[in-house]
């Protein structure tokens, strides 16, 4: 090939931008889309820039681009923006992925062609959602008997998804003992001190050995005092409290060494299901693993299953937080630290991470999951709607809070190509 074919062929590749102002988790998560992506041009990634050097971390190979998404106001926001991204502007984009639902997201999308836009669009000061996102509203309705895991939701809107399985390494030990993140973003899907310390002593016996690395922010510190009192002295010694010590890449190399890390549902789980360390999760309140599981293989949840969850995060609880209690329990703590024999208290679900052809699936294999075979339903015909094929032989119930007939009749697709 001479210099002029070279020149000819990085011309003609194509270039994408993803735009994802989200939090840490989501970030991780916006994984599939991002390796889809790469597999066919040149991708840039667009993030707030608190994440900046996490994204240039996890992410090496991309283009990554940050500005003050969080915590800009007033009258002078648009041009600050338009100024922060001003060498954005000057590239072509083949396509741009918008994806979160925010009035800032959208005056970004109005920057660009709409023509060339996915996701969350604006043309002449008009908001458009695409067939896909407004699908994945609608179904949320429904989010017990629905549930897609939010990398697949981002991972297909690529016209070529990469598959499933190549998104994450199986989650294998790596020696470092275990990891304890204190805390998510809501308190409601936390566990306190005090229920948390039977748990952490309960996995600590599962991996047998090393050192139990406390993880989590600095406003969490005291919980991690009253945690590590709480656990018998043969554990006290082994306690390494690394909450609010630890920068990206510290979070990253500490991470990446575990054995197991034990979380709830948080950007620290996502970031060990990214480098392929075993997560044992534990899931309540609106928490719910079919949407936001730890991807991959090789992991563990352990999902409250009361009959009003998953529930409104935004909404106050009517039954104070009934779903922490299980938790609790003997048998929930037998399973915690290997020891399966025996069957699980009702209202909690261990469930294991596999793949199908749409994506991430859980599987109960201790417990019940009531909703397993409409849930099997639900991804067939969500399958069907994204032109995937499934291998299953599961029945297609398209419900009406699920599909309406008009979503057959139009030229939309999940990717949008009637934008085109």
């Amino acid at each position: 090939m001479n210099s002029g074919d070279s020149d000819m062929h990085c011309k003609s590749s194509p270039r994408y931008l993803v735009i994802q102002l989200a939090r840490f988790g989501d970030l991780l998560q916006t994984k599939r889309l991002l390796r889809s992506l790469q597999a066919d041009g040149e991708v840039h990634l667009l993030v707030d820039d608190s994440l900046k050097s996490l994204a240039h971390i996890v992410y090496p190979g991309i283009e990554v681009h940050g500005f003050a998404a969080h915590g800009t106001h007033g009258p002078d926001i648009l041009a600050r923006v338009h100024e922060e991204l001003a060498g954005i502007m000057e590239l072509d984009f083949h396509r741009v992925y918008n994806l979160n639902f925010s009035g800032l997201s959208f005056a970004l999308a109005g920057m660009f062609p709409c023509s060339t836009v996915r996701g969350y669009r604006s043309h002449r000061g008009q908001r458009l959602i695409d067939s896909w996102p407004g699908q994945i509203m609608r179904w949320t309705r429904t989010r017990a008997l629905s549930g897609l895991n939010l990398v697949d939701v981002w991972g297909l809107y690529a016209e070529q998804p990469v598959l499933p399985e190549r998104v994450n390494p199986d989650a294998v030990p790596r020696g470092g003992g275990i990891g304890v993140v204190m805390a998510g973003q809501n308190a409601r899907r936390s566990l306190p001190a005090g229920m948390l310390a039977p748990l952490v002593q309960a996995a600590a016996g599962r991996v047998g050995h090393g050192p139990i690395h406390l993880l989590g922010s600095g406003g969490e510190r005291r919980a991690a005092r009253e945690l590590a009192a709480l656990l018998p002295a043969s554990l006290r010694g082994e306690v390494r409290d690394l909450v609010g010590r630890t920068g990206w890449q510290e979070l990253h190399d500490t991470v990446g060494g575990l054995d197991l890390l034990v979380s709830p549902d948080t950007g620290t789980m996502h970031l060990a299901a990214h480098l392929g360390v075993p997560v044992l999760a534990f899931f309540l309140s609106s928490a719910w693993c079919h949407e936001t599981g730890p991807y991959g293989r090789g992991h563990l949840v352990l999902q409250a299953t009361r009959e009003c969850a998953p529930c409104l995060e935004t909404a106050p609880c009517p039954h104070d937080v009934a779903c922490r209690r299980v938790f609790g329990d003997p048998s929930v703590l037998r399973h915690v630290s290997g020891h399966t024999a025996r069957e699980l208290a009702p209202g909690c679900a261990l469930m294991s991470g596999g793949f199908d052809e749409l994506g991430l699936t859980f599987t109960a294999v201790a417990g019940t999951d009531l909703d397993s075979a409409r849930r099997k339903a639900f991804r067939a015909m969500a399958a069907a709607y994204a032109g995937l094929s499934m291998r299953n032989d599961a029945e297609f119930l398209p419900e009406e809070t699920w599909m309406q007939e008009r979503d057959w009749m139009l030229p939309q697709t999940l990717r949008g190509r009637a934008h085109d």
